[in-house]
């Protein structure tokens, strides 16, 4: 597949990363950056070309004529709507995606069609990021909350501690303890490698489980993996930013919300877009004024600047003076390991989370979610089993039939509205959304043509 991204920041360059690991792609990156552009190629076995991203003359450099997907990400809407119109209008580009950041312009929806600006898919990643950390909010103790199939089946990754009902024991005792509900232990972490779970595999203390359960069970199994954290109910957020205001229109009707921003004139801004929430003008690294708010009451201490290191250096402050939990966001996947490990609980990661939302549209066969996870070594995956036993490789066959590759497992089937956790003899129907768990990335491809039809399947 020939994909064509515009756009060597953080947001691309990690695009760029994943998809060029990837056998079956040929990846062209677009930058004015000659520097940005030579380091990547460095790295990465890729194709760089030096321009403006929406130029036609750049863009037919780039090899656009043939492109089957154009991913404009740059830092500017205006850019990457200009980007795809042209790639539409000169190229006839297939699929066409673009990073849109301004609310006022996602919220447009009559302004995205093929007649006005042909954006075929539109990510926002401050939108995204705000999502991801409402869920961890929602559900106290999670590392990660994923959802799949409109919701009505979450992927949760949480450290097992002592007081877990599940540590020390097997995995098989888990349908003793919890009788009449349905969940999967879709993968094990110890000491950062992944383990393969079976029935007698033991979970022991600092194990990072991923589980997945009906919606309406994720409490239950939470309560397996760890002692039951109370609700949030107080949340701080520094940093008055694109993410940092979403975060506080998102909580405010839920929480006690308060919000610091340093720039007075910005935090004004805020304050009248706000509802509940409080604007304070301060440094969220100043201990004064963090004392001053009571953080040791504070549920929830959120750090969502632009610059990681007062982000990681506000939050350690906060878990310092008492807040209960402290996230942070940090790009760099070498601080977030570092501060992970440390005083900070959760370090949340704006590339991983975009990189699934773009990765479903970029795959074959029809994947409708792909949810990155541990620094994009492993995969969450929700794929659509469509055909007859004739022509797919998956319909009509029992799980333990399909051969799956090692470190894949599919662990729960969604069939109408019935949620279904996998078992061997569990057989796929048309039409199933099929979630998959792959702690190996490089079976991507062999995955892709599980899921497609009527292609000759070795």
């Amino acid at each position: 597949m020939k994909i064509l991204i515009l756009g060597a920041g953080q947001v691309g360059s990690s695009a760029a990363y994943h998809l060029s690991r990837e056998e079956a792609n040929e990846v062209t990156v677009v930058d004015m950056r000659s520097d940005v552009l030579r380091e990547l190629q460095d790295r990465l076995d890729i194709r760089t070309v030096v321009g403006h991203a929406a130029y036609p003359e750049v863009l037919e450099r780039a090899g656009a004529n043939d492109a089957d997907i154009i991913v404009a990400l740059t830092d500017t809407d205006e850019t990457n709507m200009v980007a795809c119109q042209v790639a539409y209008t000169l190229f006839h580009t297939p699929t066409k995606i673009a990073r849109i950041r301004s609310a006022e312009y996602m919220n447009a929806t009559k302004l995205f069609t093929q007649e006005a600006v042909p954006v075929d898919v539109r990510i926002s990643p401050e939108q995204l990021v705000c999502e991801y950390i409402e869920q961890l909010i929602l559900y106290p103790g999670a590392l990660q909350v994923l959802e799949f199939a409109d919701g009505r089946v979450r992927l949760v990754g949480a450290k097992v501690d002592k007081d877990g009902l599940l540590a020390g024991q097997k995995i098989a005792s888990l349908k003793e303890h919890i009788p009449n509900t349905e969940g999967r232990i879709a993968a094990i972490y110890r000491n950062g490698k992944a383990i393969e779970p079976t029935g007698d595999t033991v979970i022991l203390e600092n194990d990072e489980v991923f589980f997945i359960a009906a919606r309406q069970d994720i409490r239950v199994f939470m309560s397996e993996m760890r002692k039951l954290e109370e609700p949030v109910r107080r949340v701080v957020i520094a940093g008055g930013g694109n993410i940092g205001v979403r975060l506080a229109l998102a909580l405010e009707q839920t929480n006690q919300v308060k919000l610091i921003e340093r720039n007075p004139k910005r935090a004004r801004q805020i304050s009248e877009q706000l509802n509940k929430a409080i604007v304070l003008v301060g440094d969220a690294a100043d201990e004064e004024l963090l004392l001053e708010e009571n953080i040791d009451n504070v549920d929830v201490f959120c750090a969502v600047t632009n610059a990681e290191e007062a982000n990681i250096l506000s939050s350690m402050l906060a878990r310092r003076l008492g807040a209960h939990k402290v996230m942070a966001l940090i790009n760099r996947p070498s601080y977030a390991e570092l501060v992970e490990s440390g005083s900070i609980d959760i370090a949340i990661s704006p590339r991983q989370i975009t990189i699934g939302s773009l990765l479903a549209h970029v795959r074959r066969g029809d994947v409708v979610k792909v949810h990155s996870l541990r620094r994009g070594a492993a995969e969450a995956i929700e794929a659509v089993a469509h055909g007859t036993k004739g022509d797919s490789p998956v319909v009509g066959k029992k799980i333990e039939d399909i051969g799956l590759p090692r470190g894949c497992r599919i662990v729960a089937i969604v069939r109408q509205e019935e949620v279904i956790m996998a078992h061997h003899d569990t057989v796929i129907q048309t039409d199933d959304h099929v979630i998959l768990f792959l702690t190996d990335r490089r079976k991507i491809e062999y995955l892709e043509k599980l899921f497609q039809v009527g292609v000759s399947f070795v």
